[in-house]
């Protein structure tokens, strides 16, 4: 509220948010946060006892139903280790709903899928920023695995036998620096390009917004350049 200007001051929000029913604050690594201006608001009687037990309640049953109170014993995912992170069985449900929650567009000529038995004889070129980094492929709030399980498109081919070539074009999304003879010579010697093009939290994340849909940089002359 104090960035839209609703408000000017951490008390003035405690109180707003307070009266409107809010009762939980999102405030990491925030020390002198809004909410802990409610003990002034209370004395100051900008809000009342009541009002502030009544917000607090559900925070608390909420977490009574989680079981954050009951004794370990009760609790199923005290018995669990780290061998559980990243284990087989987890890595191979992460696959399936990757697999599962793809969306296919267009499907000229019936190209894809790309089965592993047909690569073998197919030169490859994966081009783009988002070809082979892995940094760039995950998107706002999501937790960074260990490198070893990351796949990008290009480790996935090699991995399936496929004669790949490789460029980036440009290093990151933002793509303000194009190598473009680097990348026709790289697609111009495949019998099939993938292209790996997006924005990213480079580009877009909370707090950072696009001003328009078009591709960042220069990625829409990386794209058309492949297609000559």
């Amino acid at each position: 509220m104090l960035g839209h200007h609703y408000t000017h001051t951490f008390l003035e929000t405690a109180v707003a948010s307070v009266n409107a029913g809010c009762n939980l604050e999102l405030s990491y690594g925030m020390r002198n946060n809004v909410f802990m201006h409610i003990p002034q608001a209370l004395a100051m009687g900008n809000i009342t006892l009541q009002m502030l037990r009544d917000r607090v309640r559900p925070l608390f049953y909420t977490r009574m139903r989680l079981g954050e109170f009951d004794p370990p014993a009760m609790n199923p995912y005290s018995s669990l280790d780290l061998s559980v992170v990243q284990s087989p069985e987890h890595r191979n449900l992460s696959l399936e709903a990757a697999v599962k929650s793809f969306v296919l567009l267009k499907n000229v000529r019936g190209t894809l899928p790309l089965w592993a038995r047909d690569l073998s004889g197919q030169r490859l070129a994966v081009v783009g920023p988002f070809a082979d980094n892995p940094r760039v492929l995950f998107g706002d709030y999501a937790p960074v695995p260990e490198p070893q399980y990351i796949y990008t498109p290009r480790r996935g081919l090699e991995i399936l036998g496929a004669n790949v070539s490789f460029t980036a074009g440009c290093s990151e999304p933002r793509c303000q620096r194009y190598s473009r003879a680097e990348l026709v010579r790289v697609v111009g010697a495949a019998d099939m390009v993938l292209i790996c093009l997006g924005t990213g939290v480079d580009v877009e994340t909370e707090a950072k917004d696009r001003s328009d849909l078009s591709l960042p940089g220069h990625q829409l002359e990386l794209l058309q350049d492949a297609v000559q």
